[in-house]
Parts: C-alpha cells; structure tokens; sequence
C-alpha cells in the first residue's frame, strides 16, 4: 500500500521495545502498560510524517486507535479482518523468522475491539489477493474527504 500512496512504510512490530519483544517471543501476552511506549513511538511517527504515512500495526483496542487518532487528525484505518484458524496458520508459517508466538494469537482475538463502524475504517478480507486489497483500499482512500 506504501507503494501505491508514495508514502513511506511504517512497521509497527519494528518499533516494539526488546522487553516486549521477548514476552511476546516467550509467548506472554502484552499489557496495556506494556503496549504504552510503543504507541507513544507510533504516535511519534505519525506526528513526523504529516504528508502521510502507512503505518502497519495491531491496534486491537479503540482507546489505541483513538491515542493514534489524537496523533494524526483524519488518520483512517484498514482493518484486515481474519479468521483465528487463518491468522493462526499466517503466524505459523513465519517460523522462527518473526518473535510473535503462535500461542498469542487466540489473546489477540480476545484483546480485539472490532473497529467496524468506527469512523474512518474500511473493513477488508485480509485473505483476498493482494492486488485487489491494493485496488480497494486505494479506491477508498481516494474518495476520502480530506482530514
């Protein structure tokens, strides 16, 4: 999607701390204490790209994505819905090429405060092909009206 916007990519799992990183590894779930650097940090990194940005992360709960929101005023989320056994196997698939434990996706499901109605959200199937999840969220983004 970065590619399409000219907006420069922002993975949200590179800015967590090394504490969280390990929990997560170790298969510990996050706490909202937990979790509170690190959305200062991607507060940060939309406060520094007022061109815009894509900014990639789970923010599982709406108090994150409203402390997101005071960051970026107009900010709009793409919600990737998934199935557990999808997101499971995606997980998985990583092996040991990422730190998130497979044990953590059932908490994500628990933590998740569905963003559907939200203002400013577009729910997409995030098993559809690439291309056409490019093509919908650029439409969208497209007839936005601007923040």
């Amino acid at each position: 999607m970065s590619h399409a916007t000219g907006w420069q990519l922002v993975e949200g799992d590179d800015h967590h701390s090394a504490a969280n990183r390990d929990k997560m590894a170790r298969g510990v779930p996050l706490t909202d204490a937990d979790r509170d650097g690190w959305l200062a940090t991607l507060c940060d990194q939309l406060r520094n790209h007022p061109q815009g940005v894509v900014l990639t992360c789970s923010a599982l709960k709406r108090a994150y994505r409203v402390r997101l929101r005071e960051a970026a005023p107009g900010l709009r989320f793409v919600f990737m819905h998934i199935q557990r056994e999808q997101s499971l196997q995606r997980v998985a698939a990583r092996g040991g090429a990422h730190f998130f434990s497979t044990t953590l996706v059932d908490n994500q499901f628990t933590t998740l405060e569905d963003p559907s109605g939200e203002p400013g959200v577009l729910k997409v199937d995030a098993m559809a092909p690439l291309a056409h999840l490019q093509t919908e969220v650029s439409q969208w983004l497209h007839n936005q009206e601007p923040a």
